[in-house]
Formats: C-alpha cells, sequence, structure tokens
C-alpha cells in the first residue's frame, strides 16, 4: 500500500509542479506585454500605452500572489524534497522577479504623462529603444530558457548582461551631456535616467531569472561571477551655482 500512496503522491505533486509552471509562464507572457507596452508609451508619448502598462501591472501582481499561494499549499501538502523543492523554490525566485520586472515597466509608463511636455531628442528615443531592445530580447529568451529548460539559453543570458550595462552607461552619458549643455533639460533629462536605469534593471532580473533556471535544473549556482559593465557610478554631472 506504501508505494500506492507514494505513486499518488508524486503524480500530485506533478501535476501541481505543472500547474506552477504554467502559471509563471502566463505571468511571464503578460510581464512581456507590460514591457513593451511601457517602452511604446515611453518613446511615442502614448497615453493609450502608459494607462495599459499600469493595467498590466495589476495582472501580474494577482498571477505572482496566486503562484506563491499555490506553491505554499503544495508544499505543506505534498511537503517536496531534494530536487522536488529545488523546483518549487526557483519558480518562487523566478517570479518574484518577474513581478520586479512589471513594477520597472509600469514606472516607465507612469512617467509617460511628465515627458509628453517635453520633445524627446532624437538621438534619446533610438537610444532608448536600443537599450529597450536589449532587455526585452533578454526577457524573451529567459523565458524561453524557462518552458524549455534550457540552460544553455540562460547561460547565454546571463552572458550577455553586460550588453545593457554598456548601452545604459552610454546612454546615461548622453543624457547628462544634454542637461550640462542645456540646463532646461535638467528635469526631462532626469526622468530619462529614471527610465533608463530602470530598463537596466530589467536585464538584471532577467539575469536573475536565469540564475534561477541554472539552479533548478543543474542544482548549483553559477560558478563564476555574474559579468558587469555598469560604469554609471563613475560619471558626474557638473552643476554650475549662480548667485
Amino acid at each position: 500500500m506504501a508505494p500506492g500512496i507514494t505513486e499518488h503522491t508524486a503524480t500530485a505533486f506533478d501535476v501541481d509542479l505543472q500547474s506552477l509552471s504554467r502559471m509563471v509562464a502566463e505571468m511571464g507572457g503578460y510581464v512581456e506585454q507590460l514591457l513593451v507596452q511601457s517602452i511604446e508609451a515611453l518613446t511615442k508619448r502614448d497615453f493609450y500605452r502608459a494607462n495599459r502598462a499600469v493595467y498590466t501591472d495589476d495582472v501580474v501582481d494577482s498571477l505572482q500572489r496566486q503562484i506563491e499561494e499555490k506553491a505554499i499549499v503544495t508544499i505543506a501538502t505534498r511537503q517536496p524534497l531534494a530536487v522536488d523543492l529545488r523546483d518549487i523554490v526557483a519558480i518562487l525566485r523566478i517570479a518574484g522577479d518577474l513581478e520586479r520586472i512589471g513594477d520597472l515597466a509600469k514606472n516607465i509608463g507612469k512617467r509617460v504623462t511628465i515627458l509628453t511636455e517635453h520633445e524627446m531628442p532624437a538621438r534619446a528615443v533610438r537610444g532608448m529603444r536600443h537599450v529597450a531592445t536589449l532587455a526585452l530580447g533578454q526577457l524573451r529568451d529567459v523565458l524561453d530558457s524557462f518552458v524549455s529548460r534550457d540552460v544553455s539559453v540562460a547561460i547565454a543570458v546571463w552572458q550577455r548582461d553586460k550588453e545593457i550595462d554598456a548601452m545604459y552607461t552610454s546612454l546615461s552619458r548622453e543624457l547628462m551631456t544634454y542637461m550640462v549643455e542645456d540646463p532646461a533639460t535638467i528635469g526631462f533629462g532626469i526622468h530619462l535616467l529614471f527610465c533608463a536605469k530602470n530598463i537596466e534593471r530589467v536585464g538584471d532580473h532577467a539575469t536573475n531569472i536565469a540564475e534561477a533556471i541554472h539552479y533548478m535544473v543543474e542544482g548549483r549556482p553559477f560558478a563564476d561571477d555574474r559579468p558587469k559593465s555598469d560604469a554609471t557610478a563613475a560619471i558626474s554631472v557638473p552643476v554650475s551655482v549662480t548667485h
């Protein structure tokens, strides 16, 4: 009788795990949609897309709560050990990072109202689109890696994070140059800097997800330190004060 009970419990856990994986994949789809909406809202100064981004983030938050609740119930009722428990922990980590990406994208959308009062420099628009394209590619690839459990894709995402950092550093320098040359653009430029930083952080969270997938599949973290190329801490903006 014991083997039958064990088999039944294992089967029930597999069903729960598959359900959690589907929920994470669904959440990832909404987060991807949210990021696209917020970037389009920013670069085209589109109120409609900005409002859609706020609404979509509510859906993302709701899915994260559902995933957490189901994971807790699964742990309590199935009492998974070793590999099974590792899968649940990784799923919770991934859902948490997806929720943070949703927040970052929503924050970009919420700044659109302020930025509509200013004309965005063409080069800044191109730079913003470029770094956003890199971050969106990271997100899409890491979600594909999760669905397929292809750790090689997760590793590639992890290694490419430095590309987003380098692009963000370049864009930040450009925006700061605008502000130094024309003090009237400072307020506008600061909002754009926050948006650029949010996009760079999307790449960081995608890399977190890649690390969770590697842990889920391989049972160990990455052996090397995360590659980083963000040099913005060394950038300073000269400020002139007139009396």
